[in-house]
């Protein structure tokens, strides 16, 4: 969301003609971002903050040393804190009552200070079923749709927002029992008339679990459904997620935790607003979106800017498992990660240091540089037929085909199931 509100808001600052040109920003307001969601799950909410960026720049600056906190409307206070840089966490876990107003108050560092509106929840929506199903999308890909259905008896649900996260087994298709160990690497020999490099290697049992890896990742893209118009509160078989069926996350067992958020009218459309504008085909369109207005603003500094939006919902969430056999029990496993070629380059490479005359070497990278930087895994000991112009003494692989730990964590996640 961070960057959907900087790209609205610099787009949002006149552009009067289109021309060829590449893009770089002659015209920049700062701007204090601010994601904040309290929900009704007991437990330490968080609030990010960071400042707008330049189309030219990549990340967004964290907003260090502000004051957070949140007010209900009987005065209760709940202070946060700078756990890491622009990442501010409640110092005592709560949760969002229904029908009561709560309120986001910042100051940042310069005393500027920024206030939301008040936000409450009205009422709550149960996820009944996740599940997965087998399907073509509309661009005719086969592949593993995720649907989910809920139903507030209440009928006072309509706005609905989901966001979900996933997390995969992996198995390091080239692992071994042994690896390198590398030590006392001096690249550069002190002795300047010396080719020679300095290192310890050994070829010894690894320490750790390399070969079975889970990785988890959270869904980015804004996610919504409404049952407004509708005779009641039920959501039925709405597509949550799609998979394509020779995605590399479904190899071995999968499992996706869906949460869903009830919404108010005006947040709704606000996120609504920042997904179309996100699913632009240009930032260049005939109708400039200009600046996406939420409901925090700043107090008695007019100069000042602020996007984002304080959000108070309910939630409730479901998860599930599942695995490429149970939807394609004949068809190939999908193709891993990384494209694991076995290879081999000379061992040593000549002293960075040394300022003699070195014969023509045309071979790649040596195995040594490669240990230092932590980029291979160790395969077998190499007999001559890998690496034919320029063979080494040992064969190997990028290190995601043989170390899971480059994918992911070799800690099973405590709500796993096989």
């Amino acid at each position: 969301m961070r960057t959907f509100l900087t790209l609205l808001f610099l787009i949002g600052m006149a552009i009067s003609c289109i021309e060829p040109f590449e893009f770089q920003t002659e015209t920049f307001e700062d701007a204090l971002v601010i994601e904040a969601s309290l929900t009704n799950e007991m437990k330490r909410h968080t609030v990010i903050l960071s400042r707008a960026f330049r189309f030219e720049d990549s990340i967004s600056a964290p907003e260090r040393n502000a004051q957070v906190r949140i007010l209900d409307e009987m005065q209760n206070v709940f202070a946060f804190e700078e756990n890491e840089s622009g990442l501010y966490t409640a110092i005592t876990p709560f949760a969002a009552q229904k029908g009561v107003k709560y309120s986001l108050v910042v100051e940042t560092s310069d005393g500027t200070v920024y206030s939301s509106e008040p936000e409450s929840f009205e009422s709550e929506s149960q996820i009944e079923d996740v599940y997965a199903s087998r399907e073509t999308n509309d661009n005719g890909e086969d592949g593993i749709f995720i649907f989910t259905d809920s139903f507030d008896p209440s009928g006072k649900s309509q706005y609905y927002r989901y966001e979900y996260e996933e997390t995969y087994k992996i198995i390091a298709p080239n692992w071994t029992p042994v690896d390198f160990e590398l030590t006392n690497y001096e690249p550069c020999n002190p002795d300047f008339e010396d080719p020679r490099i300095l290192y310890d290697l050994e070829i010894v049992q690894r320490d750790q679990e390399e070969q079975t890896c889970y990785n988890t990742v959270s869904s980015t893209n804004i996610v919504q459904s409404s049952s407004a118009g509708f005779s009641d509160s039920r959501i039925e078989g709405f597509p949550v997620r799609f998979i394509p069926g020779s995605d590399f996350i479904l190899t071995h067992r999968y499992s996706i935790l869906v949460k869903q958020y009830v919404q108010s009218a005006n947040a709704f459309s606000y996120y609504q607003s920042l997904d179309d504008f996100s699913s632009s085909t240009s930032v260049f369109t005939d109708i400039q979106p200009g600046f996406l207005e939420g409901n925090i603003s700043v107090d008695k500094n007019e100069d000042k800017k602020v996007l984002g939006y304080f959000e108070v919902a309910s939630v409730s969430q479901k998860r599930i498992f599942l695995g490429f056999r149970d939807f394609y029990p004949d068809a190939p496993l999908p193709l891993y990660i990384k494209k694991c070629l076995p290879f081999s380059t000379p061992l040593e490479h000549v002293s960075y240091c040394y300022n003699g005359p070195v014969a023509g070497n045309f071979c790649p990278e040596s195995l040594i540089e490669r240990m230092a930087r932590n980029s291979i895994s160790y395969v077998s000991v190499n007999d001559g037929t890998v690496g034919i112009t320029c063979p080494g003494a040992y064969v190997v692989v990028d290190r995601e085909c043989g170390d899971c730990t480059a994918l992911g964590s070799n800690i099973v996640p405590e709500f796993w199931v096989d």
